[in-house]
């Protein structure tokens, strides 16, 4: 009876250690929507998802057209998710309305975009958190080297890879990545 109370302890142990020492996998996230709504990552499940850091004011801005072209003849699978971000260059100073009216009245932007949040740096937000670093992720560390850097994730909630600010939203790498099941 002993030697069954001390397994049941030790497996007790390990079973907490191992709980409690687990990352938050992709689905777990919930963030807040640009016009203040909940936004709940499990609603990705079986999707393929493109996360990008945006700026209003960078070189790379006009990657938003592509981006919504993207969207819009993918979206049946693939959910690209803009997260406004004011890191380099201050190229992000605007307001959650003024993000929303520039997407919009510039760009047609309809894909998800999320509230302002920072990608990099002490104030790091959680899914940057998770993206840039491979003890979170399970797959590679990383740096978010500037505005519309893309970080791409299957539709298991995997981290895939991670696409150069440069890298058009509709390159080959992209496109075959969106075609492979």
């Amino acid at each position: 009876m002993k030697k069954i109370k001390l397994s049941l302890l030790f497996f007790l142990m390990v079973f907490s250690a191992t709980a409690f020492s687990q990352t938050s996998g992709f689905y777990d996230f919930k963030v807040k929507t640009l016009d203040g709504g909940n936004f709940d990552f499990s609603s990705l499940k079986g999707k393929k998802v493109m996360i990008v850091n945006t700026a209003s004011k960078c070189g790379n801005t006009p990657q938003y057209k592509d981006l919504e072209a993207l969207y819009e003849k993918n979206h049946d699978y693939l959910v690209i998710i803009g997260f406004p971000a004011n890191n380099f260059a201050s190229q992000e100073p605007g307001t959650a309305v003024e993000i929303r009216k520039f997407c919009t009245d510039n760009y047609g932007v309809t894909f998800p975009m999320m509230e302002k949040i920072s990608v990099k740096g002490d104030d790091m937000a959680p899914i940057y958190k998770w993206l840039t670093s491979k003890k979170e992720n399970g797959v590679m560390d990383s740096e978010v080297k500037w505005n519309f850097q893309k970080y791409l994730i299957d539709e298991n909630g995997k981290l895939v890879e991670v696409l150069d600010p440069k890298e058009k939203p509709a390159s080959d790498k992209v496109l075959t990545w969106l075609s492979s099941k």
